[in-house]
């Protein structure tokens, strides 16, 4: 018969392989870096591998897995609405973007300029 220590206690093993999988994914990060992806490549695969670590940081390291749904939910509903939110912005800035330019024209000012430029610097 199971008592209310055992239901709490956490088998150590579950956190040996959380931390070799955050080591496994932080090595993958790393190579992202090393194995040089440029673009939207690079910046995909870096933004997953960092809220992999996050959410089994957050689920294992700080208890979240054995909560209850309540709680997750409080803790959880407000970063993802944020999120949400957010995307929304950013789509909404682009689509005003793409109608200014489709309206208006490229102003021909709009030119791509280097640091150096700005500081005067020669390069």
């Amino acid at each position: 018969m199971e008592t209310h220590a055992d239901q709490n206690h956490h088998p150590i093993g579950i956190y040996l392989k959380v931390w070799l999988l955050l080591f496994v994914l932080s090595t993958l990060s790393y190579a992202v870096d090393y194995l040089e992806f440029q673009g939207i490549t690079r910046w995909s695969l870096i933004i997953i591998f960092m809220l992999l670590k996050a959410g089994f940081i957050i689920a294992v390291f700080m208890h979240l897995m054995w909560e209850r749904m309540a709680l997750i939910a409080t803790i959880l509903a407000p970063p993802i609405a944020l999120l949400f939110l957010v995307g929304f912005m950013v789509s909404e800035g682009l689509n005003v973007f793409d109608a200014r330019v489709e309206y208006f024209g490229q102003p021909e000012s709009a030119t791509r300029i280097h640091v150096s430029d700005v500081l005067g610097v020669k390069h």
